[in-house]
Formats: structure tokens, sequence, C-alpha cells
């Protein structure tokens, strides 16, 4: 009987959705027994967010400041997985903090030691660098990155800010003034991740994982849109600077206020111009954009 853990956390209840979704083949499998398990801190982050409350999470979120996390239950504990599925999401460019502050916290260790990993995130488009700091707590628990699903709102940017934070403050999944798209990953989407699910299983029955991210990116996994890589990497140096400017300042409420005014610049003033420039030097860039293309669709 091969066993797999679902390990997640989901503010919404999207990427939760996904994961049901996704699973669907696997916990059809008689031979496969899947455990849920969802992640919780002694202070929970509400959904919908309250404006301050969601600035105020910026400086911990970006330099994954852990917060003390609930014991998972003892079956999971003492048992020993032959795969971990586990469903994350990004916040300010990072692992969300309850993810960060798991993988960080005395019980991952424990079940993640020599174990096959298969991360799957839902953000609203700008996961690559998050990815990366996945790919690091991973390797110091010990865990064997074998995949990665990265799915996403994939309507234009500027209209999915819009949508995303109507989302975030509201609680509703709407169509903002009416005519705008519903945020996040699309319905059909989350409906046809199953496929992704027939992947992971028959790489588990078979009891090898080589090959199956290439099969995964092949059948939509991944997306990667160089522009918002560029952007995420541009942000995570900018973010690095705010984060430590603000993080046990004084005047923090002061310093948040204005980097939510920054924010607002950078979204919409500051992100058009370098989308213009990008398509510009995309010729001359092009084979650098195809190697790193190739690089954050793969798991090395």
């Amino acid at each position: 009987m091969k066993k797999v853990l679902v390990l997640y956390y989901s503010q919404s209840g999207q990427l939760k959705r996904v994961l049901d979704r996704l699973t669907e083949p696997i916990r059809q499998e008689g031979n496969v027994e899947v455990t849920y398990c969802e992640i919780q801190l002694e202070h929970e982050f509400l959904f919908p967010w309250k404006k301050e409350a969601f600035f105020n999470a910026f400086p911990e979120s970006y330099k994954q400041v852990p917060q003390t996390v609930l014991s998972p239950p003892a079956e999971v504990l003492n048992t020993k997985y032959d795969l971990i599925i586990l469903g994350y999401q990004v916040w300010y460019l990072s692992p969300s903090i309850p993810i960060n502050s798991f993988l960080k916290g005395p019980y991952a260790q424990t079940i993640f030691n020599d174990t096959p990993v298969v991360t799957v995130s839902g953000s609203r488009n700008m996961w690559v660098m998050a990815q990366q700091k996945i790919k690091t707590l991973l390797k110091e628990v010990n865990a064997k990155l074998v995949g990665n699903i990265a799915l996403v709102d994939r309507h234009i940017n500027l209209v999915s800010v819009i949508t995303i934070v109507d989302w975030m403050f509201s609680g509703q999944q709407r169509k903002v003034w009416g005519f705008l798209p519903k945020p996040g990953i699309s319905e059909e989407e989350i409906a046809n991740s199953n496929r992704f699910g027939v992947v992971l299983r028959d790489y588990l029955l078979k009891d090898s994982y080589q090959g199956m991210q290439t099969e995964l990116v092949a059948s939509g996994a991944v997306e990667v849109r160089h522009f918002l890589v560029s952007m995420d990497k541009k942000a995570n140096r900018i973010f690095k600077v705010w984060s430590t400017l603000i993080y046990k300042s004084k005047n923090r409420r002061t310093l948040l206020k204005i980097f939510n005014y920054y924010l607002f610049i950078a979204i919409w003033l500051v992100s058009p111009i370098v989308h213009i420039i990008h398509l510009l030097l995309y010729p001359l860039n092009y084979r650098r954009i195809k190697r790193e293309e190739k690089y954050f669709q793969g798991i090395d």
C-alpha cells in the first residue's frame, strides 16, 4: 500500500479545491492511501484580509520569519510516506508564513526526511522566486523535490491586480464592476488539474520519478512568462530593502503606509514601463530567456 500525504495551507480555499481535483486519480487507486493535513498556526491569518493586517504581514512574509505551528496529528508524524504533495501560496514573493513556518518548524524534518515531494502552488502570477525559496527549505529538511506544478491567474497582469485585491479584501470571488474576469485560477483549469494527478499516480506506482517533471511541463503544469520572472527578480531586490527597513522598526506603521504607496506606484507606473523595455530587448536576450524558462520549468 502506497502512502501519500497532502500537506497544505489554503487561506481562501481555492488551493484546497485544486488539490482535491488533482489527487482524484490517486485517491481512486485502490493501492494508495491519501492523507490530508492542513497546516495551522497558533495565531491564524483571517480571510478576507483587513488592509492593515495584509500590509503588516509583509516584512515577516518576505524575510521568512517563522511563527509557532500547531502539531500535526500523531498519525502524520509516525508514518513514512511514499510521496508528499505540498500545496502552498505565495505571499509577497515568498512562501506564505504558514508554509514557511512549518518547513522551519520542529515537525518538518520528521515528515520530509528522505521523502519525494511534489510542490503545488496557487498564485496570482509571480511564483518563480518563491519556488526557489521552497527548494532551499526542502533541502534543509532533506526532502527530495521530484515535481512542481504552478497554477496561476492567467489574466493580464494589471487586470489581475484589481481582481485579486478585491477578492482578498471582500472575500468574494466576483467580477469586479460586473465585467472584469473572476480572480484566481480559472474554474476550467481547476477542473482539468486531475490530468496532473494521473501523471503523479503513474510515477508513484512505478517507484520512479525520473522524467516526471518533463511530462508535467508537457501537460501544462508550469507556465513561465519571462517578463514576470524579470519583475519577480527586481521586486525581490527591492522588497529586501523595504522589509529590512520596516522589520522591528519603531516607525513600522508609518513605513508600511509609505510602502503601500510605493506598491501602487510600482504596479501602475513602473511595471508598464519595465514591460515595454523588456519587449524591446527581447530579441537581444532571447537565448538567455529561453535558458531561464527551461530552468524554472524544472526542479533542479
